[in-house]
């Protein structure tokens, strides 16, 4: 007696249905936008709907390995003020980096708003 298989969608939820282009463009620009309030956002957005939008997919993970990179330089501004960095030229580069974030993730909620897509003047490609 020979078993079949399970085909290769069992256990996998479904991703749903595919996002029209209002809500393509909605979700890409969210999670450009979402780098305003760290990370978190625009990972959640790209995990969500990544399998449903091609262009969600392109444009979280450009939002997710920007926001990795700005992490990055945040965890070195740390470690050098902890080790030799005054307090406040500390602050003053964790505040550049914030705004870097802020101008950036703007932009590319705006030219993703307008069907094109983003990409941030540095950004390392950690997620591919």
């Amino acid at each position: 007696m020979s078993q079949t298989p399970p085909p290769p969608w069992a256990g996998q939820p479904p991703a749903g249905p595919p996002l029209t282009d209002a809500e393509t463009r909605q979700w890409a620009g969210l999670a450009h936008l979402g780098g305003i309030l760290w990370i978190v956002p625009g990972l959640i957005i790209w995990l969500l709907f990544r399998a449903r939008s091609g262009f969600v997919d392109q444009e979280g993970k450009k939002a997710v390995n920007f926001q990795i990179t700005l992490l990055i330089g945040w965890v070195i501004v740390w470690i050098a003020d902890a080790i030799f960095l005054p307090w406040f030229l500390a602050n003053l580069l964790q505040l550049a980096l914030w705004i870097f974030s802020l101008v950036f993730s703007i932009q590319g909620y705006l030219a993703v708003q307008r069907g094109q897509a983003y990409r941030y003047p540095f950004s390392l490609e950690l997620i591919k």
